[in-house]
């Protein structure tokens, strides 16, 4: 988990490829509940409740499969705040069903990042852009995605080092 633009989906694909685990972006998964679309659309066309609602419902139908070794899991930036989101991976935390990665990133670098990204398909959260918004943003998550998380990493380098980093973090929780 963490913020938009601090390699979650880059460095969870690497991670599932190290690791020989499934790789599950709830992003896709959240949009298939929604339709066609990017994010950006779709938050405009069916509104923030409504897209939360289906992040919530992709989180519970696919964080867990059956499959062994458990997939990894790249949550969208906004999952954790998604009704009933935290409580469902605190519990499951709890339960040992998963570890749950906090990539935190320095606001100045998810601001460059963003700044050098296309950013159609992201929708503005609380400003007029995505890269204007970083520092509320992160001010607003960064407590809840500091309580969830079961390893922190600073991702603010490259998503091979940040990988590094994570597989590192594992070994010592495992």
């Amino acid at each position: 988990m963490g913020l938009r633009a601090s390699g979650k989906s880059t460095v969870g694909a690497l991670l599932a490829e190290r690791l020989g685990r499934p790789f599950i972006d709830l992003d896709d998964e959240t949009m298939k509940y929604l339709g066609p679309g990017t994010i950006a659309e779709l938050f405009e066309r069916v509104g923030e409740a409504r897209f939360r609602a289906a992040e919530y419902r992709a989180l519970v139908n696919q964080a867990f499969p059956r499959t062994k070794p458990g997939p990894i899991v790249a949550l969208g930036g906004g999952t954790p705040a998604a009704p009933g989101a935290a409580d469902f991976i605190r519990e499951a935390t709890s339960r040992g069903e998963c570890l749950v990665v906090y990539l935190r990133t320095r606001p100045t670098v998810l601001e460059a990042r963003l700044r050098e990204a296309d950013n159609r398909h992201r929708p503005a959260l609380v400003g007029d852009d995505a890269a204007s918004e970083v520092q509320q943003v992160f001010d607003t998550r960064d407590p809840l995605y500091r309580e969830l998380a079961t390893i922190e990493i600073d991702a603010s380098g490259a998503a091979l080092a940040v990988s590094d980093d994570v597989v590192r973090a594992l070994g010592s929780v495992s």
